[in-house]
């Protein structure tokens, strides 16, 4: 079978375009090549954290890949044939402080949806720039994809941060053998709650963090009273906090997440995710920014229609609808919700609809 060509470069032009294409491609069975991988970055072509991601996948469906090296600049990555998946409980070491959770975003849709589980234990960055937060994947979309059927759960034996890394997390998957379509229209209101974690820093800057979102959130009339503030071991200092709604009965889905940097006050990280988290629970959005990219893989698959509701579209969420449809043939439309500035509705047709 010939391998569809995925062009790397189109939309926003980053490593979710390779990790949606091969994950759909383990669980279609198709075929695909991915070029001009990350043209529109200052360093293009695969990075660890990318290798890292198509190393997992590959080896869990006994994939033959062409061309996997740093700084390729394309890929060609071809399922064995029926799929096959290995199973069993893995480790995995990214080697840098790769972000864990970018490799978690391939590996998780592609076991769960392939109607298999897995234990898998991922060694390098918890908490890094451009990148979810451990805690978002574990408390705000473990929750989104429970609600489509597809269930996972993280367990941080250690954080990562930049440059080390060196965090440790368990994944514990379990299969799902077709996701159940999703609505996700209604915003209300749900009580925030946040996290918020320091290493190797003073426990009063993961306090700082707290008091500083707390603030922001009761200048826009929200009240939170359930926070926790930890610290943990790690090989490099850091920190990281989350604010987020979640709720099991039709959402909402929302949070906000930031970490800390060298130069960057307590009180910055803790204004940033109390920011974003404004952005959707002030727009009545039942599903954040950035979730909304994330459920385009599994809603792709999905027998019905799935139609949920956010604040903003970004370009991630336009390239992952595209590669969605051009690997496995679903149908999407975007909508701005009739007199409202701030909210857009995703409707997708699963291919299986």
């Amino acid at each position: 079978m010939e391998p569809i060509k995925i062009d790397g470069s189109q939309g926003e032009g980053g490593g979710q375009i390779l990790r949606t294409a091969i994950s759909l491609s383990a669980v279609t069975g198709t075929p695909v090549e991915v070029t001009d991988i990350r043209a529109k970055r200052e360093n293009p072509g695969l990075r660890p954290s990318h290798l890292a991601a198509v190393k997992v996948v590959a080896d869990l469906f006994g994939a033959r890949v062409e061309n996997l090296q740093v700084g390729a600049e394309w890929v060609r990555f071809s399922p064995s044939a029926g799929g096959r998946f290995a199973g069993g409980p893995r480790r995995v070491d990214i080697g840098t402080a790769g972000s864990i959770s970018l490799t978690l975003m391939a590996a998780i849709p592609a076991v769960s949806l392939s109607g298999n589980g897995l234990e898998i234990e991922i060694t390098g960055g918890t908490d890094v720039r451009a990148s979810p937060t451990t805690d978002y994947m574990r408390y705000v979309v473990s929750e989104a994809y429970r609600s489509a059927g597809i269930k996972f759960s993280l367990d941080v034996l250690k954080r990562g941060y930049y440059p080390k890394g060196g965090g440790i997390v368990k994944a514990t998957i379990e299969p799902c053998s077709k996701p159940a379509p999703v609505e996700l229209l209604n915003g209300r209101a749900v009580a925030p709650r946040i996290t918020s974690v320091c290493s190797q820093l003073p426990k009063h800057v993961a306090e700082r963090q707290i008091s500083a979102a707390l603030l922001s959130l009761e200048k826009s009339g929200i009240k939170c009273t359930n926070y926790t503030a930890s610290f943990e071991t790690a090989p490099s200092p850091g920190t990281s906090m989350l604010v987020y709604s979640a709720s099991d009965f039709g959402g909402p889905f929302v949070g906000g997440d930031s970490i800390g940097e060298v130069g960057k006050r307590a009180e910055q990280v803790g204004q940033e995710a109390a920011a974003r988290y404004l952005e959707s629970t002030l727009a009545g959005a039942a599903v954040d920014p950035f979730l909304a990219d994330m459920l385009v893989l599994p809603m792709c698959l999905a027998k019905g229609i799935s139609k949920y509701r956010t604040s903003r579209v970004t370009e991630h969420l336009r390239t992952n609808l595209q590669v969605a449809r051009q690997v496995a043939g679903c149908k999407y439309d975007i909508v701005q919700s009739p007199g409202k500035g701030e909210e857009f509705v995703i409707t997708i047709q699963g291919n299986s609809a």
